[in-house]
């Protein structure tokens, strides 16, 4: 299996701030190997799915589905938090400026 760096990456970035003096929770590890098993060979990082959010956004505002025109951007904001609130809060500020 190929690993992809980038994700683990992520997923470190979010784990490591939890540790406590016992080291990493269950719970949390269980979702590190989750997510490192499910990874795709074609999956996008951060900065990608973030260089394509506004037009993802445009696609969802339009009433087209953004999920089947932009599939890695889908996957990557059901996968990772801090897109997926970034993504969230940039959809918030363009409908509420409509």
């Amino acid at each position: 299996m190929k690993w992809k760096w980038e994700t683990l990456r992520i997923w470190m970035r979010r784990v490591m701030p939890r540790r406590s003096g016992d080291g990493m929770d269950a719970e949390l590890l269980k979702q590190m190997a989750r997510g490192i098993m499910t990874t795709r060979p074609d999956e996008i990082g951060c900065d990608e799915c973030f260089e394509q959010m506004d037009r993802f956004v445009e696609m969802k505002l339009a009433g087209a589905d953004p999920a089947e025109a932009m599939p890695l951007v889908q996957d990557h904001l059901a996968r990772c938090t801090s897109c997926r609130e970034e993504f969230e809060a940039l959809l918030a500020a363009v409908e509420a400026m409509d």
